[in-house]
């Protein structure tokens, strides 16, 4: 009964651990390009940015998953990981340069601005998801 499970283990166990480590990469590399310090801002309780860190983060693991559930290869869902990550990153600076006040508004917790960057995230999230063939 449990063979089929315990048989895909070391698969399982690859892609997720790709998985994880390409969300680290993501998120590592979304805190360098912001000019704020998310991580200092959520300890100090700024709720605008723990909600954009947190959409940014859930908008990049959608095509993840995705890419997990379509690809052959882990080299596969990487190369959709990085196609990924670049759309994502690409639609933060879109709205920074649209909007710059946001750079100054999540720092002073106005939720407004981190439920739009959310927002935008997962909605970029949920069209790159649906993109990856």
């Amino acid at each position: 009964m449990f063979d089929p499970v315990i048989n895909s283990l070391p698969a399982f166990a690859g892609y997720f651990a790709t998985a994880l480590a390409l969300l680290a990469l993501f998120v590592a590399l979304y805190l360098f390009v912001t000019p704020y310090n998310e991580m200092a801002l959520i300890r100090e309780g700024n709720t605008a940015a723990a909600v954009s860190l947190g959409g940014a983060m859930i908008g990049y693991a959608l095509p993840i998953a995705v890419s997990v559930a379509t690809s052959h290869n882990i080299a596969s869902m990487v190369g959709w990981g990085v196609v990924a990550c670049v759309v994502q990153l690409l639609a933060y600076i879109a709205a920074r340069l649209l909007l710059p006040q946001i750079v100054h508004n999540i720092p002073l917790g106005k939720t407004a601005s981190g439920i739009f960057l959310a927002s935008l995230s997962l909605g970029t999230g949920i069209l790159n998801a649906g993109c990856i063939i």
